[in-house]
């Protein structure tokens, strides 16, 4: 199997704790004569198995990606990890310049004192930091998705 692949047997079987989380709190409490809309306990049953197979496949996953060589100075998890880190500034720049022109100040209400305000940063070269940060997010991105289809998942 691939890496690719048990990234997306591992998502599935994300989605799969989610609605069994959904369809077992459906199932938890009844009113008095009523019955469960499905056994719980086959619901808990099939959690158990789910999040079985979700660990061994998360085991799997990180053991690939420490031992997998993505250039030549890093492993597939250090690119996971400068990808993480990218999307952390990217993602503070962009909080930062949308409350620097407006966005999520709060707004006075008519009896308040204006308070002039001005911009502490220059929106435009954060703006092209930002913008910088997000192509070179895309791009190792790419590179990595495209490396997780020829690389095959370590047992």
């Amino acid at each position: 199997m691939k890496l690719a692949e048990a990234l997306l047997l591992r998502a599935d079987a994300n989605q799969r704790i989610r609605e069994l989380q959904a369809r077992l709190q459906r199932s938890a409490r009844v009113q008095e004569g009523d019955t469960a809309p499905e056994n719980p306990t086959d619901l808990l049953d099939e959690l158990t198995r789910t999040v079985a197979e979700m660990t061994r496949l998360v085991k799997q996953i990180n053991r690939t990606n420490a031992q997998t060589p993505f250039d030549e100075a890093r492993t597939v998890t250090d690119a996971l990890a400068d990808r993480d880190a990218l999307t952390a500034e990217y993602g503070v720049l962009i909080g930062t310049i949308n409350f620097a022109t407006g966005g999520g100040q709060p707004q006075y209400g008519y009896n308040a004192s204006p308070i002039k305000q001005f911009r502490a940063i220059n929106v435009a070269e954060v703006q092209k930091r930002a913008d910088d940060l997000a192509r070179q997010r895309r791009d190792l991105d790419t590179r990595i998705q495209a490396l997780n289809w020829t690389v095959d998942l370590i047992e």
